[in-house]
């Protein structure tokens, strides 16, 4: 019973699949009139079956959200292993969207 559409700022492309997981938990937050902290980053490729997979680069996307002043990162539990966590960064691991929804609204 409701429609949803997705835009970039300035109508840039979106190739980037680690770009599934934040859209989902904007979608989320929406549907239940909630939001996700500020201070919250969150990637990974999301599965047909609500799986987060991992993705490429993930030293370096957790650097990058660090050093622009986020404290907390939603990020696929597989792949993650062995990430260098930036100081005073908090990490979640997940493995569905279901778990990133509750770690990002809860």
């Amino acid at each position: 019973n409701q429609d949803v559409y997705v835009s970039t700022v300035g109508g840039a492309k979106a190739y980037e699949p680690a770009m599934d997981l934040p859209i989902a938990l904007a979608i989320a937050a929406a549907a239940s009139d909630s939001c996700v902290d500020a201070a919250t980053v969150a990637f990974g490729e999301v599965g047909l079956t609500g799986q987060v997979r991992a993705t490429a680069g993930i030293d370096r996307r957790l650097a990058e959200a660090a050093r622009l002043g986020f404290t907390r990162a939603i990020i696929p539990a597989r792949g993650s292993e062995d990430v260098r966590v930036p100081r005073g960064m908090k990490i979640v691991r997940v493995e569905s969207v279901l778990a990133a929804i509750g770690a990002a609204t809860g």
